[in-house]
């Protein structure tokens, strides 16, 4: 019997430059095509792990963070690579909401909300980001056509 692994990555991505003004136009209509069963379980695990290590629970933002993190991954999905391009335009768009701090977690081809959570969790950088002094999360979590998720967290204080 032959096994067959299936190669997961995932990134993280922070920025506090301004870099002055930036297109950050976002049709929050993109929002509707989160799977939002996928990212509400993300989001309890999130929240159980950040109230055992004494932090407040995320609030889940479904317009903005969620538009700009589907948008994300809905690139990801069509350039087929995973990464943290146009990053600026999504912190800057959530900074011209009133965000003060922006972050990001990416992910590729985990099959669950507890899987691509426990990647994070064993990375340092992410685990960091998830632990953040934040306040909102918003997911982009798509499946492409070839059937693999792709995950944008975008966190904000």
């Amino acid at each position: 019997m032959r096994l067959t692994s299936i190669l997961a990555f995932i990134l993280s991505c922070s920025a506090e430059m301004d870099y002055g003004h930036i297109d950050t136009y976002i049709d929050i209509n993109l929002a509707e095509q989160n799977d939002w069963i996928i990212s509400n379980e993300i989001l309890n695990l999130i929240n159980e792990h950040r109230i055992k290590q004494g932090r407040f629970p995320l609030i889940k933002d479904s317009l903005y963070a969620t538009a700009y993190a589907v948008d994300h991954s809905n690139y990801m999905i069509a350039n087929k690579l995973i990464n943290h391009n146009n990053f600026l335009i999504r912190s800057q768009g959530l900074k011209s909401r009133g965000a003060t701090r922006v972050s990001e977690n990416i992910a590729y081809a985990y099959h669950s909300a507890s899987s691509v959570l426990k990647a994070w969790l064993n990375s340092d950088s992410h685990r960091n980001t998830l632990e953040g002094d934040f306040t909102h999360i918003g997911f982009g979590v798509l499946r492409s056509p070839e059937q693999k998720y792709y995950f944008t967290l975008l966190l904000y204080k």
